[in-house]
């Protein structure tokens, strides 16, 4: 029995020397491959270091951005597309297509002709933008529908007018042969502008149908300008003349293939890009609603401080101008008044100075004594006055 135990505890010994040999070779292979993953990892950042790449982060950073940050523009403004901080301006031309499969042979001849003639003048960089949308016939249909309402309109007078004409006795054949005529036709109208309302609105339930547009992209750039100490102002008013002019060459040129061109305003412009950003809801509300909606009051509602500003100042001058106003007339009406006043005070010596001036210019027809003697009671009457005047006065 003890010759048993030994041996299991020598075969256990065994074992567990075997378990310890084994830890300390894992343990080993295990720092061995850490150490080469390390010296994996720094050679591949030293490479990307001497290629100019940052290392890469095992974590992931996600930071909140601006909505402008995902877009090619920064605003539109004066008919152009601004990007990348007033660096690049571009203005876009409308072109209408042409059908040249349906062209005779000379007519193709003509149009490749001004073709070439249109790439041969260019000496600028342009791009050829095509967009395809579905059309939106609802803006036709209401202007449709607004003229059937007036064609209605006219259409009940003149049924009643000729109602009116056939129940009279008096009304001779011609004038109902004559008023038949204008109700006819009339009906006829009106009966037609219906129709072409339903067959229109028929035709909008389909939504296949489509329409391309084609545009010509004209780009400048503010370095073309060299080296200059220009500000924003001035750098974007030249940048409008030079797109303006380089687009009205390119409408001149292609007008020669029979291409009839002309250049987006702002608000053009922004439907453009509006469609190309918002594909599928543009086709159910499109920029013009969201411009007459007051899109922008959805950023704010509130009234811009400079209105504010403006309109105190506006109640600021309209304040001073009233007193300035009532001051000036109040001086005017003092210095009446002060008038009045110096004259009534010297109403008698102005009666009295009047007066011998009179005797004085009559002095030939009263003789003289009579016109002294009567300047002398003048004189006495208005001494005698002012003293009794004083004395009151005391």
């Amino acid at each position: 029995m003890t010759d048993n135990t030994q041996i299991l505890t020598v075969i256990l010994y065994i074992m567990l020397g075997v378990m310890f040999v084994l830890a300390i070779a894992l343990a080993f292979v295990y720092m061995n491959m850490k150490v080469k993953e390390k010296q994996k990892k720094d050679e591949e950042n030293k490479k990307n270091a001497i290629d100019g790449n940052e290392p890469k982060k095992s974590t992931k950073v996600f930071n909140v951005g601006s909505i402008f940050d995902f877009m090619e523009f920064d605003k539109i403004e004066d008919n152009m597309i601004i990007q990348k901080k007033g660096l690049r301006y571009i203005m876009v031309i409308e072109c209408q297509g042409i059908n040249y499969d349906l062209m005779s042979q000379a007519e193709k001849v003509g149009v490749e002709e001004g073709f070439i003639q249109f790439l041969n003048t260019l000496s600028h960089p342009v791009q050829i933008y095509t967009q395809t949308r579905k059309i939106n016939l609802e803006s036709s249909i209401q202007t449709y529908k607004l003229e059937v309402d007036k064609i209605e309109q006219e259409y009940n007078k003149q049924k009643m007018r000729y109602q009116s004409i056939m129940a009279s006795p008096s009304a001779s054949e011609a004038q109902k042969k004559q008023a038949l005529y204008e109700f006819t036709k009339d009906k006829n109208l009106y009966e037609y502008g219906k129709d072409i309302i339903y067959n229109t609105e028929k035709m909008s339930l389909n939504r296949n149908i489509l329409n391309k547009k084609y545009y010509v992209v004209v780009p400048y750039f503010s370095e073309e300008l060299g080296q200059s100490d220009f500000d924003k102002d001035e750098i974007r008013e030249m940048a409008f003349s030079e797109l303006y002019t380089r687009s009205q060459a390119i409408i001149r040129t292609l007008a020669v293939s029979g291409v009839v061109g002309r250049v987006l305003s702002s608000t053009e412009l922004a439907d453009l890009l509006y469609f190309a950003y918002n594909r599928d809801e543009a086709e159910v509300f499109g920029v013009d609603k969201a411009i007459k909606a007051g899109y922008n009051d959805l950023y704010s509602t509130a009234q811009d401080y400079i209105d504010k500003k403006m309109e105190m100042l506006d109640e600021q001058i309209q304040t001073e101008a009233m007193n300035l106003a009532s001051e000036k007339v109040a001086e005017v009406q003092s210095e009446k008044q002060k008038e009045y006043q110096r004259k009534v005070e010297t109403e008698d010596d102005i009666i009295n100075n009047l007066a011998q001036l009179i005797i004085q210019e009559n002095e030939a027809m009263l003789g003289r004594d009579v016109a002294t003697k009567a300047k002398e009671k003048i004189r006495k009457e208005r001494k005698s006055n002012v003293q009794e005047k004083t004395t009151e006065s005391k």
